[in-house]
């Protein structure tokens, strides 16, 4: 079964195909951006549940995930473990150099990794990871020097147009649908 996706540029669908690792910052990405308080000073975060279900099948397709923020919260933390994300990277103050460590780690060269920020901390990620990748509403200048642009916001879907690019560029979208409309999962 056939789904229809947004047309790419046919060159970005090829460096798609090479993607190993999908890294993301999180406030503006994976969120809003806004910080919610509590009175007592506990920090509240929204997630969206369609970008959830792309990075589970983003992992079921086998590749991996990383959350990289420089804010410490532990929101992320239980956000992380509830899709099975292990690669977490909370006040992290260089995100390309953190970026790299990952990579040594886990075999993967830079130019296999899709990153996706919106805001200055996230700059050098996004231009030396193999794709880069922002959101609508980041600053114009960062927009201009990414890969590509999310149509949908952080927090409203964006995360989950990212995988469903890589889903379907790499040939696992279909497969992984059809599992649902089959009842194979």
């Amino acid at each position: 079964m056939a789904l229809a996706t947004p047309t790419l540029d046919p060159r970005l669908v090829d460096r798609l195909r090479n993607i190993r690792l999908l890294a993301l910052d999180v406030d503006g990405v994976l969120t809003d951006g806004r910080l919610y308080f509590q009175a007592d000073g506990v920090e509240i975060k929204a997630f969206h549940t369609q970008d959830g279900l792309g990075l589970k099948l983003l992992r079921r397709a086998g590749l991996q995930v990383a959350f990289l923020t420089g804010r410490e919260s532990p929101m992320v933390s239980h956000r992380a473990a509830a899709l099975g994300i292990d690669h977490v990277y909370q006040s992290c103050e260089d995100k390309l150099a953190t970026l790299r460590e990952l990579c040594t780690r886990r075999g993967i060269e830079l130019e296999q990794v899709a990153y996706c920020g919106d805001d200055l901390p996230d700059l050098a990620a996004i231009q030396r990871a193999g794709i880069g990748i922002t959101v609508p509403n980041t600053p114009p200048y960062i927009r201009a020097l990414a890969d590509y642009v999310t149509q949908r916001s952080g927090g409203h879907g964006a995360v989950r147009e990212i995988c469903d690019m890589l889903l379907e560029a790499q040939g696992h979208r279909d497969a992984l649908v059809d599992t649902y409309l089959h009842g194979k999962r």
